[in-house]
């Protein structure tokens, strides 16, 4: 898309910023049954619960009331399966993140927004989430892939900012690192004990501080 077309949708461009593979390819999600789609939404509702990480297949059938044949036709593994619904949340929150990005704003108020919206990823079920799924095989990779490209993304932002005079001279890719591993990191179950506020909540106050202390030393 063109800088103009960018402009006619609304949308920012975002020069060489390309999302993680999905694990569900369009066409494998196209071969679904409706009763598979909606397993890959109850299946979800469970993970954020916690404890499904810890079941066999026949026993998430069994609790998801489906046929074993039903969720191996979604993914050939427990572990397969798992990500698969994790990858699909994410993907998700990180669309709607991406399609609240407005051209018109302030690249730094771009990135606020778009901060906000990806923390949803990180709301207080899913230090249940990432305890249950420490010992799933390819969880951390996957993991990793999605901080990877929101951290992209940051700093796409930090250097629009920066070309535009928004915020002084700074090493995007490092404050690029750590607002996009915040979200994660007070998700993790030993330190959203130790904060007072959610996991998103406590990310989206400490974005905003450091977002603020860029304005400030303009």
């Amino acid at each position: 898309m063109s800088a103009a077309g960018a402009q006619k949708t609304g949308r920012l461009r975002l020069p060489g910023v390309r999302a993680p593979k999905p694990l569900l390819s369009p066409e494998a999600l196209r071969r679904l049954s409706p009763r598979q789609l909606e397993l890959l939404d109850e299946l979800e509702a469970q993970l954020l619960r916690g404890g499904l990480a810890e079941l066999t297949m026949a026993q998430i059938a069994a609790r998801m009331g489906c046929s074993l044949r039903t969720l191996y036709g979604i993914a050939p593994s427990k572990d397969e399966l798992l990500l698969s619904v994790i990858d699909r949340r994410l993907r998700r929150i990180g669309r709607a993140a991406i399609e609240a990005l407005d051209a018109s704003l302030p690249p730094l108020d771009a990135l606020r927004v778009y901060l906000r919206t990806a923390h949803e990823a990180v709301q207080p079920q899913a230090a249940a989430m990432l305890a249950d799924l420490g010992g799933v095989a390819g969880a951390g990779r996957l993991f990793d892939a999605h901080e990877a490209y929101l951290t992209a993304v940051t700093q796409s932002l930090l250097e629009s900012a920066l070309q535009t005079g928004e915020i002084p001279q700074v090493d995007t890719a490092a404050v690029a690192h750590v607002l996009g591993g915040l979200g994660r990191e007070f998700a993790q179950p030993e330190v959203a004990e130790l904060a007072h506020a959610s996991p998103k909540e406590t990310a989206d106050a400490i974005s905003e501080l450091i977002l603020q202390g860029l304005l400030a030393t303009r």
